[in-house]
């Protein structure tokens, strides 16, 4: 998994929830000479099977979702703005002057009252969202609509950087994962196993809860990106996980309480492998184990993630060790749990 380009390409396909396609086909390039069966399903989940060495113990279902946050056009204003809502939970601080991207061609910038007319009160504040808008260049509402409609998409506009170790990036929540997922269908594998591709979490778990629905899975990975908060001014028994100290494993969060053998099997595997592993040191968030895990009579489920600085923004940034170590640990857990292995304490 040395080679970031898979990365790269990933990360700089456009695909906020619902307008996933242009990672969907990137992904099925990538997957189907490897794949015994790949199905798209209505919703647009990708579900593939893949023949291992041998048949599994456990019917095992690896996921990571292809949706990435971003803005969705609301109205246009007779000016030629574009007004606009977020898709997913974005931080509201960071948006005003960054470069978007609308309808996977237009170039904009998101704009709002220049700070020489800000009364006393505004200054120092972030701008509420009805405040802001897309600035696309148009002189009214007749040009814009030329090339803009309500509910075209809209992405951040990024770098792609992989200076000092690090990758620097939009969207590694959850290329990164998608990335995993197809260096495993790229492989030869101890069991046959499932592997869905699912569109939709940032929204509510969507994708996720219809593909395990179709799957049936015993078990269940969910790969994943996670907050990483070790940071300048977070003190360090609040930083929850940190960038460098390898994947991340939940125990509980807002959605889901993670199932323990496998909890304590993942940080053995990581021993075994010689990986750094860590704990998420807070019941926080969620991610699409929260629908899988209680899908049909229910699925044994963890989430292995990677730290990741920024997430929700413009531009995260994850360890390129942290993505090696994922990579790995979540090959051999696979094994373990397709295999039946159980933890010994």
């Amino acid at each position: 998994m040395s080679d970031l380009s898979l990365l790269k390409r990933l990360c700089t396909a456009r695909g906020i929830s619902g307008s996933e396609d242009a990672v969907r086909s990137l992904i099925l390039e990538e997957i189907r000479p490897y794949a015994d069966s790949v199905e798209i399903t209505p919703l647009g989940n990708i579900i593939v099977f893949k023949k291992g060495a041998k048949r599994p113990q456990n019917r095992l279902m690896v996921s990571a979702h292809m949706d990435e946050v971003g803005l969705i056009v609301t109205h246009i204003t007779d000016e030629g703005l574009l007004k606009f809502d977020t898709v997913g939970g974005i931080d509201r601080r960071v948006l005003c002057g960054r470069a978007v991207t609308v309808n996977d061609k237009i170039p904009g910038v998101i704009g709002a009252k220049p700070i020489h007319l800000l009364k006393e009160e505004e200054k120092g504040k972030s701008v509420p969202l009805e405040d802001l808008y897309i600035d696309i260049g148009a002189a009214d509402r007749v040009e814009a609509e030329q090339y803009v409609l309500p509910g075209d998409p809209v992405c951040f506009d990024s770098i792609f950087d992989t200076s000092h170790g690090m990758v620097k990036s939009r969207a590694l929540d959850d290329r990164a994962g998608c990335a995993i997922l197809i260096s495993m269908i790229q492989s030869d594998l101890p069991y046959d196993m499932f592997f869905t591709f699912v569109v939709q979490e940032e929204i509510g778990l969507r994708g996720a809860k219809t593909a395990a629905y179709v799957v049936q899975p015993d078990a269940a990975i969910v790969v994943e990106s996670t907050t990483a908060a070790d940071v300048a001014g977070v003190k360090k028994d609040r930083q929850v996980c940190r960038v460098g100290e390898g994947p991340v494993l939940s125990f509980m969060d807002r959605h889901t309480i993670y199932d323990k053998e496998y909890y304590r099997m993942a940080f053995s595997a990581a021993k075994r492998i010689g990986v750094k592993c860590q704990a998420k040191q807070a019941v926080a968030g969620g991610n699409d184990a929260g629908a899988i895990h209680v899908s049909r009579s229910g699925v044994r489920t963890i989430a292995v993630s990677l730290p990741c600085r920024y997430l929700h923004s413009a531009v995260g940034l994850i360890s390129q060790d942290d993505y090696e170590a994922a990579g790995k640990l979540i090959s051999a857990l696979a094994g373990d749990i397709a295999g039946g292995v159980s933890y010994d304490q």
